[in-house]
């Protein structure tokens, strides 16, 4: 028996990897084809031969503790705060409201609607069945969103939106369950529903904020040790989410007993990793954590929706009996999606609150709403012996919940998932901007003209003979004047479009620099936040149309986590965060080196490959003249804190050297064993050596 669990857990991996390869050849959705293929899967398992195939199945415990915490951690991970900061009341409004909103219509329009078509289905049932199909599952949306090229900051609502509902949607399911379990009595089960609803929120996001602040600086600790961060990581997402699971079901305050969410503890802890806790890790580590995470995020969708197949393939009702109750609950449920969309959106367009939503967004936002692993969660987490007075349907309510819900997801997974890319085309949504447009053509020459580069090289090294090398060269040198001309004609006379792309592209320039001398170790944590967040807040400044910086001396707020975390550090009377003067030093000689660069880079423009397509004289000096403006700032700024101490200049100086020094030696080392020069014997007494010289020191 325990054989056969292992062979179908391994065949359905395999099976799943034939899915993806499919997938990519049909241009059909991942997840549609792998529940498709999960259903088609149960009659094959009815030989012999394939009988193991249906032995390693979905259990409640499966989904809810080894894989959602998976999924959450590894889409909240890459979220950023101060995103989510910015758009918070779209995000808030439809996680929430919006939850609630399509909860309440499912449950209420629905049971007129069913007693319009000749079918006594309880109120309550339906709103159990609301709470329920009115979470969405990012899932095969952002996957295709990435592949139409869905605005970025569009991807992060449906993103947001579908993460914290999820939580929302759970909560309100556990209410739901409860009120059927123990009655409803008026306003009192009202009253304490949404007490318990809140505190379910309330209590999961402190507790998750206090497991996200431990795990990172347990990651800080364990620095260095690259198994040791992965692993933490691993275990903050799981201990986490079982945790305030255990929790719940122990905490009593005043004789009231008090629960927690564990999926918003989850994103709550997830969150503090990547947007604080990330900069505490080994660069080789932070570098590997997408994909390592990418990966188990992969594997757990792969075996949820191929095992979600064999389960709706497994129904209890007969379809020709279900079939219209899931008709009808289909039609409510996107009914109820709609109201919980369109109304709550213009109402926060119309108070100016934060950057409007275009109703073309709306309607993406509507249609886009599949469902998937969670809904089936809370089907199976719905106890068996499940009743509610006024039940007298030939099937009992849990199978009736399963059986609309698996027809609603299989409508939004085969309809929805797969007509997505039209509507978006149909909206205009994946539409160029003009600087999308510019960038399309730029990149076009530049990799024509790095393709006539190798020509000649090919040519040389007699690979390519006459004919052939003068017929590729034509072939390519159309292609780059064509690009070429295309760029000239979307600039025309349009100067802020040059300059806005030249501003993106001097910020490229400082964030990767910035990047290096972080790694390099230059800096510290807190010096490369807050340059990094002043450098976001320019690009994000420029991608809506406004000025990079007011002045050349203005104070950028601070990233939405560090606020968070300064305001603990003073309740707790922890350390001072504020900079010390040897900080304050490194900052401004840190954006010094940065403008430095980009000034270096923007006066070799003139050499640059495709400097004719982008001519623009006015447009590169009046950068020029605010980086050189920048510049005398900063260098102003440590002149002046170099007056007041300036022992302080030749301390930091063998500081930098000391860290570069060491950099470069652990580099070197690492090479020579990676190429086999050395032996692992000399590595390791090589490193140890290395190791205990960089420690004395510090």
């Amino acid at each position: 028996m325990h054989l056969d669990v292992f062979l179908s857990l391994f065949s359905l991996m395999l099976v799943s990897l034939a899915v993806f390869i499919l997938s990519k050849r049909l241009r059909v959705p991942y997840t549609v084809l792998l529940v498709l293929c999960g259903s088609f899967l149960v009659p094959i398992s009815q030989i012999d031969v394939f009988s193991f195939i249906t032995s390693f199945q979905l259990t409640p415990e499966l989904l809810f503790f080894v894989f959602l915490p998976i999924l959450i951690f590894e889409s909240a991970y890459n979220m950023s705060v101060r995103s989510v900061i910015d758009n918070i009341y779209s995000i808030g409004l439809l996680a929430i409201v919006g939850l609630i909103v399509s909860t309440l219509f499912v449950g209420v329009a629905g049971y007129y609607v069913f007693k319009l078509a000749g079918f006594e289905v309880p109120m309550l049932a339906l709103l159990l069945f609301g709470a329920i199909i009115s979470s969405t599952d990012p899932v095969a949306v952002l996957a295709l969103f990435k592949e139409y090229g869905a605005p970025r900051r569009l991807t992060l609502i449906f993103e947001g939106e579908s993460l914290f509902n999820d939580a929302t949607g759970f909560a309100a399911f556990l209410v739901v369950v409860e009120l059927l379990e123990h009655g409803f009595s008026g306003t009192s089960s009202v009253m304490t529903a949404l007490i318990s609803f809140f505190t379910m929120l309330a209590g999961g996001i402190i507790f998750g904020l206090l497991m996200g602040f431990l795990f990172a600086n347990l990651i800080e600790v364990a620095k260095g040790n690259e198994h040791l961060e992965i692993t933490l990581t691993l275990l903050v997402a799981h201990f986490t989410f079982v945790l305030a699971e255990v929790i719940s079901e122990h905490l009593v305050i005043y004789g009231q007993e008090i629960s927690l969410s564990s999926i918003i503890a989850t994103l709550a802890a997830s969150m503090v990793i990547g947007n604080y806790g990330r900069y505490k890790m080994s660069p080789a580590v932070e570098n590997y954590m997408e994909k390592f995470w990418g990966y188990f995020a992969f594997l757990a969708n792969s075996l949820v929706f191929i095992l979600m197949g064999l389960l709706f393939a497994n129904l209890a009702i007969r379809l020709d009996v279900a079939i219209w109750y899931i008709m009808l609950a289909i039609a409510v449920a996107a009914v109820g999606r709609a109201v919980s969309v369109y109304p709550l959106l213009w109402l926060l367009n119309k108070t100016g609150r934060q950057e409007p939503i275009p109703t073309s967004w709306m309607s993406l936002l509507s249609w886009g709403s599949l469902r998937g692993s969670l809904a089936v969660i809370m089907v199976l987490l719905i106890p068996k012996d499940l009743t509610i007075a006024g039940w007298n349907l030939d099937f009992t309510l849990k199978q009736f919940i399963a059986a609309v819900t698996i027809g609603s997801i299989y409508f939004t997974l085969l309809v929805k998932a797969t007509t997505i890319g039209k509507v978006m085309h149909a909206l205009k949504i994946d539409a160029l901007t003009p600087e999308e447009e510019v960038g399309y053509y730029k990149s076009q020459a530049q990799m024509y003209e790095e393709s006539l580069q190798k020509l000649n090289d090919l040519f040389k090294n007699h690979l390519l003979n006459k004919e052939q090398y003068e017929d590729f060269q034509r072939h390519y040198q159309y292609l780059y004047h064509n690009a070429g001309i295309k760029c000239k004609e979307i600039i025309g006379d349009s100067g802020e479009l040059i300059e806005n792309m030249l501003r993106i592209y001097a910020l490229g320039i400082e964030k990767a620099e910035l990047k290096e001398i972080f790694q390099r170790r230059e800096v510290n944590e807190k010096i490369y936040k807050k340059i990094f967040n002043m450098l976001s807040i320019q690009t994000e400044r420029i991608e809506r149309g406004h000025a990079q910086v007011t002045s050349p001396n203005e104070h950028f707020p601070i990233d939405g986590m560090e606020r968070l975390v300064l305001l603990i550090s003073r309740l707790a009377f922890w350390r001072d965060h504020s900079f010390k003067s040897e900080e304050l030093y490194l900052y401004y000689r840190t954006l010094n080196k940065l403008i430095e660069r980009v000034i270096e880079r923007l006066t070799s423009l003139n050499d640059f490959s495709l400097s004719e397509i982008f001519a623009d004289k006015s447009a590169l000096d009046k950068l020029l003249t605010l980086y050189q403006e920048l510049h005398g700032n900063t260098e102003s700024r440590m002149e002046g804190i170099l007056k007041k101490n300036y022992a302080l200049l030749n301390r930091l100086n063998k500081g930098t050297a000391e860290v570069s020094l060491h950099a470069l030696q652990t580099q070197t080392l690492n090479e020579l064993y990676k190429n086999e020069i050395i032996s692992s014997k000399l590595f390791i007494r090589l490193d140890h050596e290395l190791q205990e010289r960089n420690s004395s020191k510090v």
